[in-house]
């Protein structure tokens, strides 16, 4: 059993060293008013704000498995990640979404692979046929279901399959028709700690820029 004071102390790191600075203060008065809105994995290893080193109020941050975006429909049935792009966009005026996966994606191998056993009704597997589309697109180039080339391109793939759920949202598609908001397919290589972005279809490296 993990030892929780660690994350006591850590608090109060975050308070000594964040909270108490001007930041936190103008973060409370004026509230948030970040311009980018990045869906990412819950994967542990890959917090988007650490990656992209960003503070407090810069990102709206949506995380769930395999960072997938759902179709736009409205059944009634509970929407959590429509919900925050929702917020996002419409009440936050974010100008940018980019959907950031990454390497060795823990959802995209249960969708390769299946569930464990001994979980009956699976919720990962029912969330997971959202990237049908990439499982099929990638296993017709790939014969191996365990090979690493297939899960990486089946990573890539869910994330354009998320790119093109995007624009079923009308609030989404309206605003990047009127040039308001840009939509980005970013993904974190974790084995080498690259970041590659889609370039039509490829994911090629995006590389900062120098500076003197």
């Amino acid at each position: 059993m993990t030892d929780l004071s660690g994350l006591v102390a850590g608090f109060g790191r975050f308070r000594e060293n964040h909270f108490e600075t001007d930041l936190f203060k103008r973060l409370s008065e004026q509230g948030q008013a970040p311009k980018v809105l990045v869906l990412g994995c819950c994967d542990s290893r890959v917090d988007p704000a650490i990656i992209l080193d960003c503070a407090p109020g810069d990102l709206f941050v949506i995380r769930n498995v395999a960072n997938l975006v759902p179709p736009f429909e409205n059944s009634g049935h509970y929407h959590g990640t429509s919900a925050a792009l929702e917020f996002g966009v419409c009440n936050l005026g974010v100008e940018h979404i980019i959907v950031l996966g990454h390497a060795q994606c823990g959802g995209i191998r249960a969708l390769l692979e299946g569930p464990p056993p001994e979980v009956e009704h699976s919720f990962v597997r029912n969330w997971m046929k959202l990237a049908d589309s990439a499982r099929e697109a990638a296993c017709s180039r790939h014969t191996d279901a365990k090979d690493d080339l297939l899960a990486r391109d089946c990573e890539k793939l869910a994330i354009l399959a998320s790119l093109e759920n995007l624009t079923t949202f009308p609030w989404i598609e309206s605003r990047v028709e009127a040039g308001r908001l840009l939509l980005h397919g970013w993904y974190f290589d974790i084995e080498c700690g690259m970041l590659l972005a889609n370039r039509g279809g490829v994911f090629e490296p995006l590389r900062p820029e120098k500076r003197d």
